[in-house]
Order: C-alpha cells, then sequence, then structure tokens
C-alpha cells in the first residue's frame, strides 16, 4: 500500500538546487589562491604601474603599502590583507585588472631591457660613487647636490629598511633622462607618458 506521507514533505526537489550550486570548498580555495596571486603579481609590479591600474582605492592602498614594506613578516602579513582585499573586488573589476596586467606582459623586449638596464644604472650609483661622476658627465645639467643627497638617502633607507622614497626618485631621474634623449628620435607618445607618471607619483 502507497504510503499517503510520501512526497507531501511540503517542498520540490527543485529547491534546493541552488544550494548544489555554490562552489565547493575545494573550488573556494583555489579561488582565494588565484586572488593572492593576482594580488602578488600586482605588488611585483613598480609602482608606477600600479597607480594607473583601474581599481578601488582601498584595494590599491593596501598594495603599495606592501610594497613598502621589508620586514619579512610583516610584508607576509600585508600580502595576507592584499589577497583579503582582492577577494572583495567583484568579477568586472578583476577582469579589467587581468587584461591590465595581460597588456603588461605584452611589453616589448626592448621596453623591458630599458627598465633593467635603468635599474642597474641606479644600483651602480648606489655602489660606485664614480658612476655619479660619469653620469654628470653625460648631463651636465643635472644638478648634482641633488642626486648626491638622493644617493645617500636612498642607501641609508636601505640599510635602515625604511621604505624606498629615495630610491624610487633616482629612478625616476634616469628614466626621465632617457625618455628625453629618446625624444629626439620622436616618441610623443612615450614623453607623455613620463609627463602621466611624474604627475602621479608622491
Amino acid at each position: 500500500m502507497p504510503n499517503p506521507n510520501r512526497g507531501a514533505c511540503g517542498f520540490q526537489s527543485n529547491e534546493f538546487e541552488q544550494e548544489y550550486e555554490r562552489p565547493s570548498k575545494s573550488e573556494l580555495k583555489r579561488q582565494m589562491s588565484e586572488l593572492q596571486k593576482l594580488g602578488e603579481e600586482l605588488v611585483a609590479e613598480p609602482r608606477d604601474r600600479v597607480k594607473r591600474v583601474p581599481m578601488p582605492d582601498d584595494v590599491k592602498d593596501a598594495i603599495l603599502m606592501c610594497q613598502t614594506i621589508t620586514n619579512h613578516e610583516g610584508r607576509r602579513r600585508q600580502m595576507q590583507f592584499v589577497g583579503k582585499k582582492m577577494r572583495t573586488l567583484d568579477e568586472e573589476e578583476l577582469a579589467v585588472i587581468r587584461r591590465t596586467i595581460d597588456s603588461w606582459k605584452g611589453m616589448s623586449k626592448a621596453d623591458t631591457a630599458f627598465l633593467h638596464a635603468m635599474e642597474r644604472r641606479r644600483d651602480k650609483l648606489l655602489a660606485d660613487d664614480g658612476a655619479l661622476t660619469v653620469l654628470m658627465a653625460e648631463h651636465p645639467e643635472l644638478d648634482v647636490q641633488q642626486l648626491r643627497t638622493l644617493i645617500r638617502n636612498a642607501r641609508k633607507e636601505q640599510a635602515e629598511n625604511k621604505p624606498p622614497k629615495a630610491y624610487r626618485e633616482i629612478f625616476q631621474i634616469l628614466k626621465d633622462l632617457s625618455k628625453k634623449g629618446a625624444a629626439a628620435a620622436p616618441d610623443d607618445d612615450i614623453d607623455g607618458e613620463t609627463t602621466d607618471e611624474d604627475q602621479k607619483d608622491d
């Protein structure tokens, strides 16, 4: 005899379909890992690039703060905070960030080589006083006193694990010099980009 109570519980099976559509724990963990990695990619990028990425200010501030921390444990905690902030973004915001990073990866080898050359020259200025003499011979219009002060401050920043403000200023000066030199072979887009970065730099 059929059970009169069977199927009379007051709900239909499809009412629970949404529950089954929720991501599993392993899927959530994978998504969190991807967002953490995305945040790490942004932290690893040059500061002026990060400033131009379309994203909420609180997320951007967390990333910029992480870039200034040199203490291992402090940086690890801040990186976790960056991951947490990344998880507050919606799919559209994340898509914009991913497209921006993809465009950076498409940077030409020449551009990459240029940035690395500027970084090497900056490091040489900090390591060898003679490098400043060579730079001044190439660019006598530079303010030698300003550069000496920046180099001294950058060395102090490194020694005391302070935010690399002077270190970044030296890089910007070297980059500006190269861009001005390149202006002889017209490249208005690059020159315009430098001006834009100057306006956005601290």
